[in-house]
């Protein structure tokens, strides 16, 4: 294509351009008759409906931009829309054309200054050929608004004051319309601005927000605003989103704190912002200095760096020659990775950018504030009420920006409020003012943002964040999140406050936003999920989540009782139908008891325990974002430093979780921070407490890879839990796993037969779709009945052969073992993984397969229990059963008052613990878990204890017709077991505890350890005695006792102490009678050879009855066998059961009683025994 080609081409229908030129030209112009005044045409109302028709039919509706290229070549705003509006001066302002010809000019400026918004998926070639000129055009027609002689926009104004003077009530719809027009056009004019991407067709200054401001002012727009916003609600209705449009990009962007600084403070702020860029270039250019070519070195240079991977890298440069360091830097900083970026979404518009910060003049900056000002005494409440309502209702002209506004420009009045707070003491601090007049100023302006500080504002703006969550939409969440920080930080602020009304609202709104456990969940999944969003997102939401921690950390200290409500997931058991039986005991009822429940979310309260909480912060998606947010640090400011700061101290050395930073690209981060290069200013006020935290992490790092040398591996990963805890602990953690619970057990109601009760489980098993089942069931009892058939056709056949051999052989025949023996059972196999589990879960196939004759083996918590077919099921009793399920499956039963098959089965009763048919000691363990078998006391007497029984049980049947349901009688046994229980610990303690046991008496603490070490030594000697000499008196042998009924241990050692007092204490009979006790002390000599401990229990359960049987009866078979002398002796002989009997045979004394097998001990539990007691 040509240069000609390019000048002959048409951008635009040269038949649409023709139309739109003829239509321009008719609407009026200027000419030397009028001396160069503008004219209107003869039809030029008619023209400007024609022109807004086409617009309106071509453009929008086939969605081109040529009309509107076309106004734009033709000059048609800057040529006569604003020569009309500018022919209706203020002292003619009853001149009905000329005010009809301003409004339908004003009519036609909207369309025409109305944002460009071009959808991805409708754009067309005619779209990108077209936008960037009409942008400059919109440029051009701002430029000429703002600085026209005419006062355009006060002209504007005046259009619709007639409309706005009438009551709300009384307006019509064209009355409406025109406000709305009127403030659709300072909408469009505030939105305008110069593109970054395309040349400047003038000069931007006079189009700048500066400007703007200053044109606004001027103009009485700013008046126009307050009146709108002040009488919202009451005078105007709709108009509430234009309002915030509007306010939204006139405030975007604003430094809120500079905004309200004096001049002095300013210019202040200002002087040091430029010392802090100027010491900053100054510490970039010192960096850059000290590897700075030089005259003599600046000729090229190039080398091969050889890499661990025996592959070259060539690096350019003389400042790498002799430091291998410095080459690998360099050659690390020529690396380029270009990561691929995700396109932006349409929606994400330059127009709805607030977290770039727009410089504005001083002059701009006095006005504006004078607007915030006026707007926080005046309108902020009826405004953000009547948005926050709107937003509730989900009105229709609420469009999907408009949330994302309302919450940026609430946090943006509440730091104006609070920065013209802290301006205000700082004032009367340097005046000196009185205190009284301060209190008064905080009342005032606490109530002026109260709007926005109500649960209503809470729950919408939880339910938007919530929202933007879901949806991804990280603009509108980056609002969302500035708007609560301010919520937060006023609260704080209100707090401090010394008017009690303030502390308690304060009080009372940390309440309710630290209450919801949803809203800490919130802000924990935000910081974790960070995942490459702007600086500004990353900056809201580290300062939401710092913020939200401080002042929850505090209010805990304040409020120890602090209760949380929580949400969770629950698994709610179905509630069904069926009517409650009380006379049936624990009916059951539908799917109450079944393991298949709803989930729903349920409420509950529990205490708050801040630790708990700020450990969830801990996790490795939280600390990469603070990482993130900290490789920002050249950029940052001494506040945001200081808040990466605090979180990563709380992180290593509160929480003591400093593992989480033993990475490889954290350690080079702060390492890289303080020592550089390029690293955090020195003269920078936290570089201070960065290099002393990077200081004392260092040092716990070496410490801990000397403890453990595996972390030097773990620091190229994050920390997973498990990693964490090995490399904390040095072993794994231990993960107890909780065994399945089975499912409660049903059973048939009333007195059925058994092919009903089968009935009544086969409907079950249909009416929850589970006819699977069913099938399953008749399958195994068909395969059953062939096998069991099979099995008694072979017993038949035996048994008729064995009686054929019998009469060949004239003998009665004798049944054979295989005669005689019962049918194997068989075993019930599950045919897929689903049956398997179901025979543990499903109680209702458990029923029918228990109905059946079923038997299940093993525990009940055993999944893997086996189900077989029993030995006493016969094939025809199979037969039976698998026609019993046939026919219920296709005829099912029914039952009398409509009641259905859940109505006729309840939960199964277990058996109690105490059942005396209990055939495990499981009872017995529970029983004496918690509870004495007996008193402590002894049998007590009841003189009226009869006369108590009566008295009971005549009350028992007083009370027998109202009989109590489960919760009562449960309520009842636990208060008779504690009422028991509590008696029983009372005489206890009265029988065993006495005043006096504290007592202690050292004298007679002596005298007793005395005796017990003369015993001790008396025991050694005449052991040792008898080791050498090799004589071994009767003392040593067991005797006969002369007592035929049975005696327990006790009380022959009883006998035996009070006999032994007569003898010699020296005698070897005294000193084998040893306690239990003084015996234990002697197993540190090396002579003395101790027992087993288990033969020792035995023969101290043993009577000694049966000792003396059983060396009869060996004395009896061999009375010549006699143990060796040491195994006579030092076989086990406890105090309780081998004392020798003083009262014993003198005929038996030459003989040795051998050593007696041990026997087998009884059931003891808790030192009470349970087999037998009469023994």
């Amino acid at each position: 294509m040509s240069l000609d080609d390019w000048v002959t081409r048409e951008t635009v229908d040269p038949e649409v351009r023709a139309h739109v030129y003829s239509l321009v030209s008719a609407v009026g112009g200027s000419s030397v008759e009028t001396d160069d005044r503008y004219v209107l045409g003869d039809d030029a109302l008619a023209c400007l409906k024609d022109i807004r028709r086409w617009i309106r039919l071509y453009d929008y509706r086939l969605n081109r931009y040529d009309v509107a290229r076309c106004i734009a070549e033709a000059n048609l705003v800057k040529g006569d829309l604003l020569e009309i509006l500018a022919l209706w001066p203020e002292r003619s302002t009853n001149d009905k054309l000329k005010s009809k010809a301003a409004l339908a000019a004003l009519e036609l400026l909207v369309p025409l200054t109305m944002p460009l918004e071009v959808d991805e998926t409708k754009t067309t070639v005619n779209h990108h050929r077209h936008l960037p000129y009409l942008q400059l055009a919109h440029c051009k027609y701002k430029r000429c608004i703002l600085h026209h002689e005419a006062n355009i926009l006060r002209t504007a104004v005046r259009l619709a004051l007639p409309s706005m003077a009438e009551p709300r009530n009384e307006r019509s719809t064209r009355d409406e319309g025109i406000i709305t027009i009127v403030l659709y056009f300072i909408r469009n004019v505030t939105m305008i601005n110069q593109p970054s991407h395309l040349p400047s067709d003038g000069d931007d200054a006079e189009i700048s927000r500066s400007a703007t401001i200053q044109a606004y002012h001027e103009q009485d727009i700013f008046q126009l605003l307050l009146t709108v916003a002040s009488s919202m609600g009451d005078e105007f209705s709709n108009q509430d989103v234009i309002v915030l449009e509007i306010l939204f990009h006139l405030l975007k962007g604003i430094d809120v704190d500079k905004l309200f600084m004096q001049e002095e403070s300013l210019a202040v702020s200002n002087t040091n912002e430029l010392r802090d860029l100027m010491q900053k270039e100054k510490s970039m250019l010192a960096g850059y200095a000290r590897h700075a070519p030089s005259r003599h070195n600046r000729f090229g240079t190039m080398i091969w760096v050889k890499r661990d991977d025996e592959k070259m890298s060539t690096v350019s440069g003389q400042d790498i020659l002799g430091n291998t360091q410095r080459s690998l830097q360099k050659m690390d900083k020529t690396k380029r990775w270009n990561k691929p970026r995700r396109p932006q979404k349409r929606d994400e518009t330059i127009q709805d950018e607030f977290d770039k910060t727009i410089h504005i003049s001083s002059t701009a900056r006095q006005q504006l504030r004078s607007f915030v000002e006026e707007f926080l005494d005046s309108s902020f409440n009826p405004l953000f009420t009547h948005l926050r309502k709107a937003m509730e209702n989900e009105a229709e002209r609420v469009l999907e920006s408009h949330p994302r506004q309302f919450l940026y420009l609430t946090s943006f009045f509440l730091q104006a409020e609070r920065a013209r707070r802290a301006q205000a003491k700082a004032a009367a601090a340097k005046s000196k003012r009185s205190t009284t007049s301060q209190i008064n100023s905080e009342d005032e302006s606490f109530a002026l943002i109260a709007g926005v500080m109500n649960q209503e504002t809470f729950i919408l703006l939880n339910r938007l964040m919530q929202r933007s969550m879901d949806e991804k939409s990280w603009r509108d969440l980056n609002a969302g999140m500035k708007c609560f920080t301010g919520i937060l930080l006023t609260v704080q602020e209100m707090c401090e406050s010394s008017i009690e009304d303030d502390q308690e609202i304060a009080e009372n709104i940390q309440n309710r936003i630290f209450y919801e456990e949803t809203t800490h969940d919130r802000i924990v999944t935000i910081l974790r999920t960070y995942n490459g969003q702007s600086f500004g997102y990353l900056d809201a939401c580290t300062e939401l989540a710092h913020v939200f921690v401080r002042m929850l950390e505090r209010y805990s200290k304040q409020n120890v009782d602090l209760q949380v409500r929580s949400r969770r997931r629950a698994r709610r058991k179905a509630k069904a139908a069926a009517k409650p039986d009380a006379n049936e005991g624990d009916d059951y009822h539908g799917d109450e008891v079944e393991d298949l429940a709803v989930a729903q979310r349920t409420t509950s309260e529990r205490k708050f325990d801040f630790q708990r909480f700020s450990a969830r912060f801990m996790t490795q998606g939280c600390i990469n974002t603070f990482v993130a947010f900290t490789r920002y640090y050249n950029d940052l400011s001494t506040e945001q430093l200081k808040r990466a700061h605090r979180f990563f101290y709380r992180v290593a050395f509160k929480m003591d979780l400093g593992m989480m930073l033993y990475r490889v690209d954290i350690l080079h981060l702060f390492n890289k921070m303080i020592k550089g290069p390029d690293g955090l200013d020195p003269d920078n006020t936290a570089f201070r407490d960065w290099e002393e935290f990077s200081k004392q992490l260092f040092r716990r790092v070496v410490k801990k890879v000397e403890e453990r040398p595996e972390l030097v591996v773990e620091m190229l990963f994050s920390k997973i839990p498990t990693t964490l805890f090995y490399l904390e602990h040095g072993h794994e953690k231990e993960i107890a796993t909780r065994a399945p619970r089975p499912p409660a057990e049903l059973e048939v109601k009333g007195d059925l037969d058994q092919d009903a009760q089968i009935g009544v489980a086969v409907s079950l098993l249909i009416n929850q779709n589970k006819s699977d089942h069913l099938a399953w069931a008749k399958k195994v009892l068909s395969s059953a009945a062939e096998e069991r058939k099979a099995w008694e056709y072979a017993k038949e056949a035996r048994k008729q052969r064995n009686q054929a051999q019998g009469d060949v052989e004239g003998d009665v025949p004798l049944p054979s073992t295989e005669e005689q023996s019962e049918a194997p059972s068989i075993v019930v196999t599950p045919d897929n993984h689903e049956r398997r589990v179901a025979l543990f879960k499903d109680n209702k196939l458990r029923l029918l397969l228990r109905l059946l004759g079923l038997v299940r083996i093993g525990e009940d918590e055993d999944m893997d229990a086996t189900w077989i077919v029993p030995t006493a099921l016969t094939s025809d009793e199979l037969s039976a059963l698998q026609a019993a399920i046939q026919k219920f499956e296709f005829d099912p039963p029914t039952y009398d008052d409509d009641k259905s098959a859940e109505d006729m089965v309840r939960n199964r009763k277990r058996r109690a613990a105490f059942d005396d048919s209990s055939d495990d000691d499981d009872g017995a363990d529970a029983l004496l878990d918690d509870e004495q078998l007996f008193p402590a006391g002894g049998p007590t007497t009841r003189k009226d204890a009869l006369k108590e029984l009566k008295k009971t049980r005549r009350k028992r049947r007083q009370t027998l017709s109202e009989e109590p349901d489960d919760s009562e009688k449960a309520r009842r046994a636990e208060a008779r077991r504690m009422k028991e229980l509590e008696k029983r610990r009372k005489i206890k303690s009265e029988l065993i505890v006495h005043s006096s046991d504290e007592e202690t008496d050292e004298e007679r603490d002596k005298e007793f350890f005395a005796a017990e070490e003369e015993r001790r030594k008396n025991t050694h000697r005449a052991i040792v005695k008898t080791l050498i000499t090799g004589n071994f008196d009767d003392s040593a042998k067991k005797r006969k006792s002369t007592k035929g009924g049975r005696q327990t241990g006790r009380k022959r050692r009883k006998g035996s102490d009070s006999q032994s007092e007569d003898h010699n204490e020296s005698d070897s009979d005294d000193a084998m009678a040893l306690s239990s006790r003084s015996s234990s002390a002697d197993l540190a000599d090396p002579l003395v050879i101790d027992s087993d401990d288990e033969d020792e229990d035995e023969e101290i359960d043993t009577p000694l009855s049966s000792q003396h049987v059983a060396a009869e009866q060996i004395r009896n078979n061999d009375s010549s066998a006699a143990p060796s002398p040491a195994r006579r002796i030092f076989k086990p002989a406890d105090s309780d059961t081998a004392m020798p009997d003083a009262a014993g045979d003198e005929e038996d004394e030459d003989e040795d009683v051998p050593v007696r097998k041990g026997v087998a001990r009884r059931n003891v539990r808790a030192g009470f025994l349970v087999d037998s007691d009469s023994e």
